[in-house]
């Protein structure tokens, strides 16, 4: 496929949402419409659309490339999968209910009535914090790849590449805001899932293989290996840390994160949201274990067809996440190319157009208050909503940047990673404020704990080996910040004072 063919596809794609979101917001672009979708969305548009916003271009791309990581990662991440599905579980039935009862616009209010100004404010920070890292992370991803097999060729800077990235993204989403996003998000789901089983068949046709020829050539591969139960002490990889690391991964940037929940809160009631989160809980483990496939099948081809994971244009290394791009692009024909484009562009959008929106949410409610009923005939308020959300633009675009600059490291890992550092002290907040009912925290020292929590979890990381006896932490360490984050907020706690 030639550079100009995918950005002719890229243009008509995007017109394609510029259009839907002119029609959806022509009559309602209104702040009830852009923060809940005036409460009016339908369950199942918003469980199949949650599933582009959840899996992301590192799932279209990293875990099919970790696959056959030179670390022997295989088909690890479906046990982190698996951990994702008890997670998601755990907030239709535990978190929802709460959110619904207490008719939340912004999730994070909870924080206020229950532990007080100061912790509502930390904990809506480092949503803010952690929501731009993971959203640039996801969104850089896709770029360098547009940069590397469509911008290159005419010598367009990366910069600009990120910046035409965003302002697309911006285009369709400042006004209709999530009222749009529930039905793009649809469009680009559909875009995803059909991609990822069209890439098979393709995939499969040029190797010769049916189904049941395809099952087993992953089966036996080197590729195939799922559950690791060999040394729990020195490896990431164990059961239990992946398990129990996707749990608490899930619970926290899920249900503690305005984003995805933004999306749930949309829906009528409680009933229809439940709905939504345990179909999407079903379809989310299928959908991952094609990815999965997808991985073993492209190093399968690579091999028979003597290709090489392509070298990082920065460090020189291998890079596993531009396998698929480059078989895609390179060699395969072209439906399959426009196929895999689709996918990935449909994938990486969903979740940024979604993070934007529950970002500038996250701040227009948090830190301006927009939901007041005092503020909500404010002149300029609509004006002031569409300024934050050109300004988290451009924060994503500077942080995209900065990490161009110095990643060293495959972007899923590196996306869970600081998940890990900036998700914890939200773990450690609801669990204080749901299951700690008689004691109340010092309020005002709650945003140093937040900063405090994640400092020590990283010390303990980085001295596992020495402190814990070669003990090496992977996606559990999550549970590990929230924990130090509970433990620091009941040292700081005291007697509830009864009326």
């Amino acid at each position: 496929m030639t550079p100009f063919t995918i950005l002719t596809i890229i243009v008509i794609y995007f017109g394609l949402l510029i259009l839907i979101s002119n029609v959806i917001s022509k009559k309602d672009h209104s702040n009830d419409a852009f923060f809940k979708a005036n409460k009016n969305s339908k369950w199942y548009l918003v469980a199949f659309g949650m599933i582009g916003t959840a899996l992301s271009g590192v799932t279209f791309i990293s875990v099919p490339g970790e696959v056959g990581s030179p670390n022997g990662e295989q088909f690890k991440y479906f046990q982190f999968v698996l951990g994702n599905a008890i997670g998601f579980i755990i907030v239709a039935t535990v978190l929802l209910p709460l959110y619904y009862r207490m008719n939340l616009t912004s999730i994070y209010e909870y924080m206020e009535k229950r532990l007080g100004h100061y912790s509502y404010k930390a904990a809506a920070s480092i949503f803010l914090l952690s929501r731009t890292i993971g959203s640039a992370f996801r969104l850089y991803l896709v770029v360098i790849v547009l940069q590397r097999y469509v911008f290159d060729y005419y010598n367009v800077p990366f910069s600009f590449t990120v910046l035409i990235s965003l302002g697309l993204i911006f285009a369709y989403t400042y006004k209709g805001g999530l009222k749009t996003i529930i039905i793009t998000d649809t469009l680009q789901t559909l875009f995803l899932v059909s991609s990822v089983f069209f890439t098979i068949y393709f995939i499969c046709d040029s190797l010769d293989y049916n189904a049941i020829q395809a099952f087993e050539a992953i089966k036996e591969s080197n590729y195939s290996k799922i559950f690791f139960f060999d040394d729990f002490i020195g490896s990431r990889y164990h059961f239990v840390k992946q398990v129990l690391g996707g749990i608490f991964v899930t619970i926290a940037m899920v249900g503690l994160d305005q984003d995805l929940m933004q999306k749930n809160l949309s829906c009528k009631n409680i009933g229809e949201a439940q709905k939504n989160m345990f179909s999407f809980t079903a379809i989310f483990v299928v959908i991952n274990l094609f990815f999965l496939s997808v991985g073993a099948l492209l190093y399968l081809y690579a091999g028979k067809n003597g290709i090489e994971v392509p070298l990082d244009t920065i460090t020189g290394k291998p890079r596993t996440d531009l396998l698929f791009p480059e078989i895609a692009f390179h060699h395969l024909t072209l439906i399959p190319s426009i196929v895999f484009l689709l996918g990935l562009t449909a994938a990486t959008f969903a979740t940024t157009d979604s993070a934007l929106t529950a970002l500038t949410t996250s701040f227009c409610v948090d830190f301006l208050g927009m939901d007041k009923a005092e503020n909500a005939n404010k002149p300029n308020i609509v004006r002031t909503r569409h300024l934050v959300h050109i300004s988290f633009s451009l924060l994503m675009f500077l942080v995209i940047i900065i990490f161009n600059e110095i990643n060293d490291a495959s972007v899923v890992s590196m996306i869970f990673k600081i998940a890990s550092y900036t998700y914890g002290p939200l773990l450690g907040l609801y669990a204080f404020g749901l299951f700690v009912k008689s004691r109340d925290v010092r309020d005002k020292l709650v945003p140093f704990i937040c900063v405090l929590a994640p400092a020590l979890t990283f010390y303990l990381s980085q001295h596992s080996k020495v402190f814990f006896g070669n003990y090496v932490f992977d996606s559990e360490l999550i549970i590990i910040n929230g924990f130090i984050t509970f433990l620091l907020l009941l040292a700081i706690s005291q007697k509830r004072k009864t009326a």
